[in-house]
């Protein structure tokens, strides 16, 4: 699991598919220390962010199901609608949404666009700090598959060239004992 510092808050990164999906209870924790969970469901309450989670769904989610939504006793934006990540992924069949239970790395992930929404609704600086600080972890990374693709690319290298003097550049006059000798 990756993390990514901002502001001195851990945000935990987790893989989904190929897919990077952040903490947005970490995220959340830079609002509401104790409560973070209280600052996602305030979130999912807005009509503009189930728009964005509907249209995001839409692109995404050949299995999404939007009208399974529509039967919910509340609409959004009244003052008895609530919603949780788990309420939403249930109702719909969200894929942008994961709700990880247990220790360590418990909490909600939500894919990196819709936690670049999220963020934005915490702050417009932390979703700068937030996806500068995200580009910055793609490039290392990028830089260590560079280094590992060339170090495999030279062992392949290795062993077609090792390969090709053992067929045809061994001396015949060799006993079969002594070409491991001759040849290493």
């Amino acid at each position: 699991m990756k993390k990514l510092t901002i502001k001195n808050l851990d945000i935990n990164i987790s893989g989904v598919n190929e897919d990077d999906y952040f903490s947005l209870t970490d995220i959340a924790r830079s609002k509401n220390p104790e409560n973070p969970n209280d600052v996602i469901r305030n979130w999912l309450r807005r009509v503009d962010t189930l728009e964005f989670l509907f249209y995001w769904e839409t692109l995404a989610n050949k299995n999404f199901r939007p009208t399974d939504f529509d039967g919910s006793e509340a609409k959004p934006g009244e003052n008895a609608f609530t919603m949780s990540p788990s309420k939403w992924i249930e109702l719909t069949n969200a894929i942008g949404l994961k709700v990880k239970l247990g220790r360590g790395d418990a909490g909600t992930y939500a894919h990196k666009d819709i936690a670049f929404e999220f963020a934005s609704w915490i702050s417009a600086e932390f979703k700068v700090l937030l996806i500068r600080e995200y580009q910055r972890l793609k490039e290392e990374e990028n830089k260590r598959l560079d280094w590992a693709g060339k170090r495999q690319l030279s062992s392949l290298n290795y062993l077609l060239q090792t390969d090709a003097i053992k067929k045809n550049i061994i001396r015949v006059d060799l006993k079969p004992h002594q070409i491991p000798m001759y040849f290493f």
